[in-house]
C-alpha cells in the first residue's frame, strides 16, 4: 500500500493536537521539510513543544511557527540566528531547553533505537547536567540523558519511493534521519519519489519502516540562512 499523500495539510490534519511533541529535522535552512512546517502554521495547533537542532530564522523554517505564536517550550542546540526567538526567551514567553548538539542528535537516535537513556561526558559541571543523575565510569564522571520520542516527526529527503525509503542529498542529511526515526508517526516531505524497488537499497539511509506517510514537496526557491562568498582568483587579480 502506498505511503504518498497528496498534500502536507492532508498528512497532518488527523495527527496534530494542541500541546504535542513534533521533532523537526533539518540545519539552518537546509533540509527543513518547509511544507510540512507551513502546514503546522495553518493548522492553529498551539502549545507545541518544538525538538530541532534550531529554530530557523525569522520568517523562515520553524520561525513561522515562533512568529505564530505556536510554540510553547523548543528542544535545540542553536537559536542565534532568531531574534523573535530570542525575544521571547527572554521575557519568558518560551520555554527553552538548550542541548549539546551531539547530545540532542544522540538523544533522538536512542528515542529511535528503543533505548531509554544514556551516559555522556559533554556538560558534565556544566548547568546542561543540573538536577541529572550521574555515574562513575572508568574513573571519569558522566551524566544520564533520556532519550526523545516524539509525537510527530517531520523530516526532508531527495528521494523516496512509495514505500517511504528515504535517500537525502547533501547536507539535508544532517539532523533528518535521526529525526525519522525518532516519531511515533514520521511524515517525510520528498523533492521526488520513485515507484517501490527503483532504489538501490545500498543508497536507502532511513527505511520506510520508520516513514508512516510521504508528500511531494512544492517546487519552491531554497533559502540560504547566510550566503558567504570569496572573490575568485581572476575576478580579484583584474581588480588590482
Amino acid at each position: 500500500m502506498s505511503k504518498l499523500w497528496t498534500s502536507a495539510a492532508e498528512a497532518l490534519q488527523d495527527v496534530l493536537h494542541d500541546g504535542m511533541t513534533l521533532a523537526v529535522g533539518g540545519f539552518g535552512l537546509s533540509g527543513v521539510p518547509v511544507d510540512l512546517v507551513d502546514a503546522v502554521r495553518d493548522s492553529g495547533v498551539k502549545n507545541l513543544t518544538i525538538v530541532s537542532n534550531n529554530m530557523g530564522v525569522d520568517g523562515k523554517g520553524l520561525g513561522v511557527l515562533i512568529e505564530a505564536g505556536q510554540v510553547a517550550k523548543v528542544v535545540a542546540s542553536y537559536v542565534g540566528e532568531n531574534k523573535l526567538f530570542a525575544a521571547q526567551f527572554l521575557s519568558g514567553k518560551l520555554e527553552v531547553e538548550f542541548n549539546p548538539q551531539g547530545t540532542l542528535a544522540e538523544r533522538l537516535r536512542a528515542g529511535g533505537a528503543g533505548i531509554p537513556a544514556f551516559y555522556t561526558k559533554t556538560g558534565v559541571g556544566t548547568p546542561v547536567a543540573e538536577g541529572k543523575p550521574h555515574a562513575e565510569f572508568d574513573g571519569e564522571t558522566y551524566v544520564q540523558e533520556r532519550s526523545i520520542v516524539a509525537d510527530v516527526s517531520l523530516v526532508r529527503a531527495h528521494l523516496s519511493d512509495t514505500d517511504g525509503n528515504l535517500v537525502y542529498r547533501w547536507t539535508a542529511r544532517n539532523f533528518n534521519p535521526v529525526v525519522a526515526t525518532a516519531g511515533r508517526t514520521t511524515i517525510a516531505e520528498v523533492e521526488q519519489v520513485a515507484d517501490t524497488g527503483a532504489i538501490d537499497p545500498n543508497h536507502i539511509v532511513t527505511p520506510g519502516v520508520y516513514v508512516q506517510r510521504v508528500v511531494r514537496a512544492d517546487d519552491r526557491l531554497k533559502d540560504i540562512e547566510q550566503r558567504t562568498v570569496r572573490p575568485r582568483p581572476m575576478a580579484a587579480a583584474a581588480a588590482k
